[in-house]
């Protein structure tokens, strides 16, 4: 069976990474399944690793010739992995070490992102020693009030809260620094949340279709994102032609501006008052559970799981390749 020009017995034996060390280890469990199945559907010789079980440099010792990383969050989307397949020399799927640290920390995008001119929310970052009483109480001067507070280098909504009134800041920072001594608060975006993935590298990255999140009052949290089915999701998107198009442009500069490689999903808030979007973060190893939007997106394209997956598994790859690290030998 041939996928894309490539023979799936061809791409040898898989390693899909699922599980980790980070809080988002059972998303990432539930993906890494989905993935693990497609992949033996279409003949793939794929097995399940779990880093947080077995060692890294087994994937070598027992004759993995590339990974797909199906891991969320911490040790596995911020460029530690990726740095250890660069040194074991798998191709792995997904942006290389740069992007993938930088990707992980919303505070460091936020500031790449703005160099480039591209729309992110205001903010301020709370390091560990700026928590206290009165600099919690000057952030609603600055960015006013609803607000979002996070944990920069987290996912999944894990550890986010909507800050109402100032009185409630201190026990939403305190939340947001169980997961990081670091922590973001952002201006809150008063409008639609819509998300759209990217696929491809270079001049060849393509956007896919919009996804729209209708999240029951609003609240698109970590529950509802994986666990309910209350969650509306419309692709198509519902959105005139113009503003898909430009979310979708946006999307692709964003993964460029990171130097994203192989495949990642954008995030938006449009503000209702003025049809303004902002760019809220990048996911460089999005969920691939049975709630999860890039599947739902390419199935609006034309692209069913299966090639989903065998399409983002084509795309492995390492910063350096095989000539270039033989050429500094």
């Amino acid at each position: 069976m041939s996928v894309f020009g490539q023979e799936s017995r061809s791409f040898g034996k898989v390693a899909v990474l699922m599980g980790g060390a980070s809080a988002e280890r059972q998303v990432s469990l539930m993906s890494g399944g989905g993935v693990l199945e497609a992949l033996r559907a279409r003949g793939v010789d794929a097995h399940a690793f779990d880093p947080a079980e077995r060692d890294l440099s087994l994937l070598k010792a027992e004759g993995f010739e590339r990974c797909f990383i199906a891991l969320h969050g911490r040790f596995g989307e911020d460029g530690t992995v990726q740095g250890t397949l660069e040194l074991l020399g798998i191709p792995y799927t997904g942006p290389g070490v740069l992007p993938s640290a930088i990707a992980v920390d919303k505070v460091m995008t936020k500031r790449l992102w703005l160099a480039d001119g591209l729309p992110v929310p205001r903010y301020v970052r709370l390091a560990a020693g700026q928590q206290d009483a009165a600099q919690l109480q000057a952030v609603p001067d600055v960015l006013g009030l609803p607000l979002i507070v996070k944990p920069p280098r987290e996912g999944s909504s894990i550890g986010v809260s909507k800050v109402r009134e100032a009185g409630a800041l201190g026990d939403a920072v305190a939340l947001a620094g169980r997961y990081d001594p670091d922590v973001l608060c952002e201006e809150f975006i008063d409008g639609e949340e819509y998300t759209c993935p990217v696929l491809g590298t270079g001049a060849d990255a393509r956007a896919l279709p919009v996804v729209r999140i209708v999240a029951p009052g609003g609240l698109y949290d970590y529950q509802n994102k994986y666990f309910t089915d209350d969650v509306r999701y419309d692709c198509p998107s519902g959105l005139p032609a113009a503003e898909e198009a430009e979310l979708q442009r946006l999307a692709l500069a964003a993964y460029r501006a990171l130097g994203c490689r192989g495949w990642s999903r954008a995030d938006f808030m449009v503000r209702a008052s003025d049809r303004r979007p902002f760019l809220i973060e990048m996911n460089t190893s999005p969920g691939m559970t049975s709630h999860s939007l890039v599947p739902m997106s390419a199935r609006a394209a034309g692209i069913s799981y299966e090639d989903l997956c065998l399409r983002i598994l084509a795309s492995a790859s390492l910063d350096y390749s095989a000539a270039q690290r033989a050429a500094k030998a």
